[in-house]
């Protein structure tokens, strides 16, 4: 996308949202840290500019993510009286995953949606997608420099989380340049990186540590050593009274083996219906995969969800991975 391609598409999202009064802002299932970063930090900013927002969230936000400045103030639940002008979907082209909120779009007089993620579902009148940044956040941060409005370290601070999560503390292949630029600005506004890297990364409740135990117990590796997968069953998930987010970010662990191209994660999230997560390391891209089972994501991170018993399931996506570790 060239340059004046992508001013057009900021253009036309700042013209939306200078026009509105009233809007919803509302993040993807399972959210996650670019989600609701993204989310709250654009939240934010409407609000300096004399905006009515209200933030919603299909799924809790989790433990994880609760000192996000008014991480308290996301809806989980449809409320019946709502009423705005604008509704903009955010980490999120595809309107399936806005789950149970995905009846708002109905709702609203206009429908704006701001992403990075490729494979999207036309749904909104308004598109601002830039596949090119890493993180949401990244996009938001362009965008507040469009608004009139102060990135005070309540901002600054959403932006940053949205940004190093979804870059994995900046070690992914998506990471440029331009997001160390973006991240040393945060910084300069007064960010407290130590403190957020340790509120992510080094306080883990005890339930993470017995979920991950008992998911390592499941790993596997392909013969060939390219592949590597774990898996939990949900009557486990159960036993060890657990939640969605404590299996968050398991699939790395299997892509840490020497070796290993592809790390997939299977968790059973109803009676024979599995979500799983995919990694690759250097060159497979695992959006392709997943988009042949209706998921997507990005070249090196996506998910999706299949049906069927555990072995199927797994036998099925294994097979289908095979010519694309064979074509490279």
């Amino acid at each position: 996308m060239c340059e004046q391609e992508a001013k057009q598409l900021f253009s036309a999202m700042v013209s939306e949202l200078n026009k509105a009064e009233q809007i919803a802002l509302c993040g993807h299932v399972m959210p996650d840290g670019d989600c609701l970063g993204a989310m709250l930090a654009l939240g934010l900013a409407l609000r300096q500019m004399g905006k009515k927002v209200v933030f919603y969230s299909p799924d809790p936000v989790p433990e994880l993510y609760a000192f996000l400045p008014c991480a308290d103030e996301i809806h989980v639940e449809l409320e019946q009286q709502c009423q705005f002008d604008l509704f903009v979907s955010v980490d999120c082209s595809v309107p399936d995953r806005l789950g149970h909120f995905q009846v708002l779009l109905g709702r609203a007089g206009r429908v704006a949606v701001l992403d990075h993620h490729t494979g999207s579902v036309p749904f909104g009148n308004t598109y601002l997608n830039l596949p090119v940044c890493a993180a949401t956040g990244e996009i938001v941060y362009d965008l507040l420099r469009w608004l009139p409005v102060l990135v005070d370290e309540d901002i600054a601070t959403c932006l940053y989380v949205a940004i190093v999560t979804d870059t994995g503390s900046f070690s992914y292949d998506n990471t440029g340049s331009l997001t160390h630029l973006r991240a040393a600005e945060l910084l300069k506004l007064g960010v407290k990186a130590a403190w957020i890297n340790k509120r992510l990364y080094e306080e883990k409740p005890l339930v993470s540590l017995q979920v991950l135990s008992t998911v390592l117990q499941s790993l596997e590796l392909s013969g060939c050593g390219r592949v590597a997968w774990m898996f939990m069953q949900r009557d486990t998930l159960h036993r060890l009274n657990a939640t969605d987010e404590h299996v968050d970010g398991l699939v790395n662990y299997p892509r840490l083996i020497k070796g290993v191209e592809l790390a997939l994660f299977f968790r059973e999230i109803e009676d024979g219906k599995y979500k799983v997560s995919l990694r690759s390391k250097y060159y497979l891209d695992v959006n392709k995969l997943a988009t042949l089972f209706g998921g997507g994501g990005h070249p090196r991170a996506a998910g999706c969800v299949m049906e069927g018993n555990l072995e199927d399931v797994k036998h099925q996506l294994l097979q289908a991975a095979l010519p694309f570790l064979k074509d490279e």
